[in-house]
């Protein structure tokens, strides 16, 4: 990493209408700091960040750093909705636009220490593994991909503690101080089961929070089987709005007066019927036009009612396995469906660049207030880094970009941001007497 003089004036500007919400102006220093080394810095830990840090004068404790980025009162809560208010208004009038809600595994194997971790099989990598688990929604249009809310999942203990209370249950409690700690125990369990929360009722109320303000009041919903329950699809349709699902191929419709898996009917209908699947070409959030091959029919689910079920092939032939999308919108065709569903993917692009760009998995903190901290300021660091001018490249290196700016690009013009403010740094000291070896002391100490 290039030792870091100061905040690149892109970054200032991008964190400039959040100002109010930090209190003094060297705590404030420091979170620029921090936010320009989660992009920039190869280790983005909070020690890694700080130790490329160049200060003209005095140089802060790396303690004083932590101390203004993950314990200061700062309004941590306000932060996601005062983002939101400010990138609203970019995505209003720029096309079609969806909020994908999803959820991902943040991985920690070195880390049993960090906060909200626990040991668990990861059905991705197949493997058991140690994680964090983070749910998110994502608002996309074809330009711009932003973060709006995301939540850690707390672990939980109910498991363990119920094991532990089977195994040191007694007939009798004799002595009154014995009786009173079990009571303890058996009320810390029922605070445990009653507070925690599953996925999908932190999805629900993400909804809520979003609707309630109104920011992306055009914004319809993307999201697969993982978050689809009945409590959230009435929420959006109560709203005026329509949501696009993944279907798990066991479930049931009533097809032909008969409740009938819907992988067997899609078998029958490509075995007996293949000329059902008509012919569709969409243009997806990225702009690639691809074609699908789809049967589409308003069809009853269980307990959701009727819908409008889609099944996808990508192949003429209908011999790969095929996709099945659900939707509250009866009047939708099968391109707009599967069109708002690829804005899905959205969400996939967030939680990469998250954890590879802007150091999710990077954090080593042990308490909720900072994973919280941790998590936000990296969201709102992907949406600043975004909206960085850059020139587009017209360099060999770049020539796969085809003339559209990249991520790696907008980094790129951070660096080059930081490495200006280091060579103006460094020549004030040489016209200052400095020699080479005064310099490289200054940047890099010894």
């Amino acid at each position: 990493m290039l030792p870091m003089v100061g905040v690149p004036e892109t970054i200032r500007k991008g964190l400039r209408p959040y100002r109010d919400l930090f209190g003094r102006e060297e705590g404030f220093e420091h979170v620029s700091r921090y936010v320009t080394g989660l992009l920039v810095s190869p280790n983005k830990t909070l020690q890694g960040i700080y130790a490329g840090q160049v200060w003209e004068g005095e140089k802060p404790s790396r303690r004083a750093m932590h101390e203004a980025v993950f314990e200061a009162g700062w309004e941590t809560d306000a932060l996601l909705p005062r983002h939101r208010t400010v990138i609203a208004p970019e995505h209003r009038g720029r096309g079609r636009e969806v909020i994908s809600l999803d959820w991902t595994l943040v991985h920690h194997e070195r880390g049993p220490q960090i906060y909200g971790t626990t040991k668990s099989y990861d059905y991705v990598a197949r493997r058991m593994a140690r994680f964090q688990t983070v749910v998110t929604a994502v608002i996309a249009n074809r330009q711009l991909i932003d973060g709006i809310d995301l939540q850690l999942q707390e672990p939980s203990v109910c498991g363990e503690e119920e094991t532990y209370l089977k195994a040191t249950v007694q007939v009798s409690y004799e002595q009154m101080e014995k009786a009173r700690e079990r009571l303890l125990e058996l009320l810390h369990h029922l605070k445990h089961r009653l507070g925690y929360k599953k996925r999908t009722e932190i999805v629900v109320e993400m909804v809520a929070q979003l609707e309630e303000e109104g920011k992306f009041s055009q914004a319809d919903y993307a999201f697969d089987n993982g978050v689809l329950t009945l409590e959230l699809t009435q929420l959006i349709e109560r709203k005026g709005k329509h949501w696009v699902s993944e279907l798990e191929s066991s479930r049931h419709i009533l097809w032909q007066d008969q409740w009938r898996r819907m992988d067997e009917v899609a078998t029958e209908l490509r075995r007996k019927y293949p000329e059902s699947f008509r012919r569709v070409q969409v243009r997806c959030r990225n702009g690639e036009q691809k074609q699908f091959w789809v049967f589409t029919k308003s069809v009853r689910l269980k307990r959701y009612g009727r819908k409008r079920l889609a099944l996808v092939h990508e192949r003429a032939d209908l011999t790969d396995a095929p996709r099945f999308l659900v939707t509250d919108a009866l009047h939708w065709e099968s391109g707009r469906m599967i069109e708002t569903w690829s804005f899905r993917w959205a969400a996939e692009v967030f939680h990469e660049f998250s954890k590879q760009g802007t150091g999710w998995e990077a954090a080593q903190v042990r308490n909720a207030e900072a994973v919280k901290r941790h998590l936000r300021l990296s969201c709102l660091a992907q949406s600043v880094l975004q909206r960085i001018p850059t020139v587009v490249s017209t360099s060999e290196q770049f020539a796969f970009a085809k003339g559209e700016s990249t991520f790696g690009q907008r980094c790129r013009a951070i660096a080059r941001e930081v490495f200006l403010s280091l060579l103006s740094f460094a020549k004030r000291l040489f016209a200052g007497g400095y020699s080479c070896e005064q310099v490289a002391e200054a940047l890099m100490p010894a």
